[in-house]
């Protein structure tokens, strides 16, 4: 029995890294579900201001929350919106993995 008197201390000492690990990546990926909600709003508004002849990039930046007005993208073809929000990183080089992309239609022109 001489020895092992520290092991459990030294066994959950080690296990914490990892914990860490997991918690963030849980995170990670609860932030990526906010982006791709955040993204179908803001392609919504987008597609609404093209229907009201509005500008498109403008509506969906005023419709997005205001952490993602850095990682916002909004491209426009046609009557057709693609919007991109990368989420906030928690673990190095994941945020553009996880990008959440979101498109609208603002329907036939008339």
């Amino acid at each position: 029995m001489r020895g092992t008197s520290g092991q459990a201390s030294v066994e959950l000492l080690g296990m914490v890294p990892l914990a860490v690990i997991v918690a963030l990546g849980a995170g990670q990926l609860l932030a990526a579900g906010v982006a791709r909600a955040a993204a179908d709003g803001a392609a919504q508004a987008a597609a609404m201001a093209l229907v009201q002849g509005g500008d498109p990039a403008r509506a969906a930046r005023a419709a997005a929350p205001d952490w993602a007005h850095a990682r916002l993208s909004v491209h426009v073809s046609g009557r057709h919106v693609r919007v991109r929000i990368a989420p906030p990183g928690l673990l190095p080089g994941t945020a553009d993995l996880l990008a959440a992309g979101a498109e609208a239609d603002a329907g036939p022109g008339s």
